[in-house]
């Protein structure tokens, strides 16, 4: 009698049991239809499959957490992604738009979807696609909170994050120990490479020495005086004397008008004090005559009653 026990106890018929390979048709998450908005799925790395794949995956002795590959043979790209539910229509699968870019898929393309098994990463090194993501304070957190929707990262691949309502793109440029690694409740260390067009600031050598600063012509200071200066007008006197009533000051002259001299003997770590070598000139002031120079009650009375001899 032929028993079916040694067919099923084959390890060709067992690896086959345990592995999961379909072709989907593939579309993005915006042609996912429903009332509730899935722009969730375009900030992460997982997938929407059909519900004949859930079936099919309890079915297998695959590990968890269900990863898979996926395949464009027609361009001969691949990468690795998780899966978040399982509701889309049979024969079809959403992927975020960024992960169709890199599999050179279009709307209603072909995909192969493969389980597979990857091992834990340790290190990732990214490079911003864009000097922009420079801006962000802390990138190294907010690539950390960004990769909590991953399920995996593929060496090669351009991943899409999502910050302050502003998509920054990074390009996966290394992964250990393997070229396609899973960061699901993994301690992995990140760094970044310099981003795509970024142009590191020149350094002045401190030998080099500065551009001095060129007298300037004082002719353009020779129009300062047609501003508004105060206590510049005439003055009248009470008395009506035009004597000790000082002229409007003369218009200054553009010789009277030097720019700051740079110290060029400056050392760095001290301060030097610099103060006039000349005293300030001091304003000479006239005397009045003691004739024109006004006295309190010093001017001549008139007497109501005329002088004259007694008889």
């Amino acid at each position: 009698m032929f028993s079916f026990h040694h067919v099923f106890d084959h390890p060709m018929a067992r690896g086959f049991q345990s592995r999961f390979s379909t072709q989907y048709r593939c579309y993005s998450v915006s042609m996912l239809a429903g009332p509730n908005d899935r722009s969730d799925v375009e900030k992460g790395g997982k997938i929407i499959m059909p519900p004949s794949a859930l079936d099919q995956l309890s079915r297998l002795n695959i590990t968890y957490p269900m990863l898979f590959k996926l395949t464009n043979k027609n361009s001969d790209r691949m990468t690795h992604c998780g899966v978040l539910e399982f509701v889309a229509d049979e024969g079809i699968c959403y992927l975020p738009h960024w992960m169709m870019q890199n599999l050179l898929l279009e709307e209603g393309g072909l995909v192969q979807v493969e389980s597979v098994n990857l091992m834990v990463a340790t290190y990732s090194k990214f490079q911003p696609q864009s000097p922009d993501f420079l801006d962000i304070t802390n990138p190294k957190a907010v690539l950390e909170n960004a990769l909590r929707n991953f399920a995996c990262l593929t060496t090669g691949d351009v991943i899409a994050i999502n910050y302050n309502e502003k998509i920054y793109e990074l390009r996966v440029m290394e992964t250990k120990p393997d070229k396609a690694v899973s960061i699901i409740e993994c301690d992995m260390n990140v760094d970044f490479d310099a981003p795509l067009g970024y142009k590191e600031p020149e350094r002045r050598s401190q030998n080099q020495e500065e551009p001095t600063e060129e007298e300037g012509d004082t002719s353009s200071y020779a129009d300062m005086d047609t501003g508004f200066r105060a206590f510049t007008g005439s003055g009248n006197r009470l008395d009506g004397k035009t004597k000790g009533i000082e002229p409007s000051p003369a218009p200054l002259a553009p010789n009277d008008i030097k720019r700051g001299i740079p110290n060029y003997d400056f050392k760095v770590g001290r301060i030097t004090f610099i103060r006039n070598s000349r005293p300030q000139p001091r304003k000479i002031v006239e005397e009045d005559d003691s004739m024109n120079r006004f006295i309190a009650f010093s001017g001549q009375g008139q007497s109501l009653r005329k002088k004259g001899r007694k008889p």
